[in-house]
């Protein structure tokens, strides 16, 4: 309950580069995520190169006919998360594999923040090259993607919105 209460979006960071040692540790959270029928649709593309964001995030704006500034927030490192094409439930397990990540890397006092804004650019033409730019096996599809680094600050709680929740009975 800790990691849930004070993990938050992280969207600025540190230079500082994410190690192997992390890595290893969030891959291993990620890939014990829970998944329908135990059917891991997830494929983990890891990604540092400043020039790969660049492109992607170019391709976001293009898509998106606007300005989307930067989607990575500058983040040294990002896990894009892909899953089998017409997998039935292959994007609800990679949120959850997502989520597992963000809470590992508070875990492992690094910041992160899980991105939408990266589906325009794989969504648009070029989402195919994109596709084997990241290594995404054949027949998978973008999902969802983390960005990831040493926190260069953080932000307060968000505050619990009153009236969302009913209990049926």
């Amino acid at each position: 309950m800790n990691a849930i209460s004070e993990r938050r979006s992280i969207r600025a960071y540190r230079k500082q580069p994410v190690t192997k040692e992390q890595f290893d540790v969030l891959l291993k959270a990620a890939r014990e995520s829970p998944s329908a029928r135990n059917a891991q649709p997830w494929h983990f593309s890891v990604v540092q190169n400043p020039a790969i964001f660049a492109e992607i995030n170019a391709e976001a704006a293009k898509n998106l006919n606007k300005d989307v500034g930067d989607i990575f927030y500058g983040a040294p490192a990002a896990i894009f998360l892909s899953c089998e094409t017409g997998s039935r439930w292959g994007r609800t397990d990679c949120g959850i594999a997502v989520q597992t990540i963000a809470l590992a890397a508070h875990s492992t006092g690094l910041g992160s923040v899980i991105l939408g804004m990266p589906e325009a650019a794989f969504a648009g033409p070029n989402g195919n090259r994109l596709n084997k730019l990241l290594k995404f096996p054949d027949s998978y599809t973008y999902a969802v993607a983390i960005a990831l680094g040493v926190p260069a600050g953080t932000k307060e709680a968000h505050s619990l919105e009153p009236g969302r929740v009913d209990f049926i009975d």
